[in-house]
């Protein structure tokens, strides 16, 4: 297991970083910053409270830390999150900024998720072995993106070339192996990075994170039709909730996934064949 845990320690207020350290380098998940109210630090095990309450400084501080240095940041904000250093990802809440419906900032931030970027080495071992475009699902923190790391790195390894599109640069952020067939392209959209990555790479394999707007998927089938192997994920808790979402609807009329791997909360998974929607 693989953590750039001292970049986390370091977008986070110095008087917190010494209890956080001594709590969580082995097995943190999480932490959760609440204005007001104790640090909530998620482990494996359960959740552990920090004799501290957050402040408007300490929010602050995490949100001016972790942008300075991501380039990330200004393009993801007004989705309600920030990409720091290492891979991990801040969740903000608080009062959002509105214009013509949309939502584009967050005025205040009175609450922060940050949850902590690992990578475990030989977790898709076993999925080297499905063939076809794999699709990889599971709810919130299931562990979509991990598992998609190492299969990206697994089948790099075995022998073919893959074009990563790694819009926040959470797969593969400094220090993490990228296998030796592995181009990362960061930065862009997916819909634009997918098409770049056919035209400039000429990858056998391409894999990109989380789909979750009908820009993607259309790029994803300019990609899929033209013999190229594809891997995602998208958010799901199974097949037929998959199913259920208007948004994925061209990927399952075109069958364009031969296979889903289904992720649980507790970080296993199971293998879908996926067949016809009706």
């Amino acid at each position: 297991m693989k953590c750039a845990w001292q970049e986390l320690l370091a977008i986070l207020p110095p008087a917190m970083r010494p209890e956080v350290d001594k709590l969580g380098r082995e097995d943190a998940q999480e932490l959760r910053l609440r204005l007001g109210r104790p640090v909530e630090l998620v482990t494996h095990s359960g959740s552990r409270w920090l004799p501290r309450n957050i402040s408007a400084q300490d929010i602050s501080f995490v949100i001016q830390t972790a942008s300075k240095y991501s380039p990330w940041a200004a393009s993801t904000v007004s989705q309600g999150y920030i990409t720091a250093p290492g891979g991990h990802r801040i969740g903000m809440c608080g009062d959002a900024v509105v214009k013509a419906d949309k939502a584009v900032g967050i005025r205040t931030a009175t609450s922060l998720c940050i949850r902590v970027a690992r990578d475990f080495p030989g977790i898709a071992a076993r999925a080297l072995e499905i063939s076809g475009n794999i699709l990889v699902i599971g709810p919130p923190g299931s562990g979509k993106t991990t598992l998609l790391r190492d299969l990206i790195r697994q089948i790099s390894n075995s022998g073919s070339s893959i074009t990563v599109v790694d819009e926040r640069g959470e797969l593969f952020p400094a220090g993490f192996d990228q296998g030796r067939r592995t181009d990362v392209l960061s930065g862009c959209a997916k819909s634009q990075g997918l098409s770049m990555a056919m035209r400039t790479m000429g990858p056998s394999c391409i894999a990109v994170d989380e789909i979750t707007a009908q820009s993607d998927c259309q790029a994803l089938l300019q990609c899929g039709w033209c013999g190229v192997r594809l891997l995602a994920t998208a958010h799901a808790s199974n097949l037929n909730d998959l199913k259920s979402r208007p948004v994925y609807r061209p990927l399952l009329d075109t069958r364009l996934f031969d296979n889903v791997l289904v992720l649980r909360r507790d970080k296993t998974w199971y293998t879908e064949r996926m067949m016809v929607c009706l």
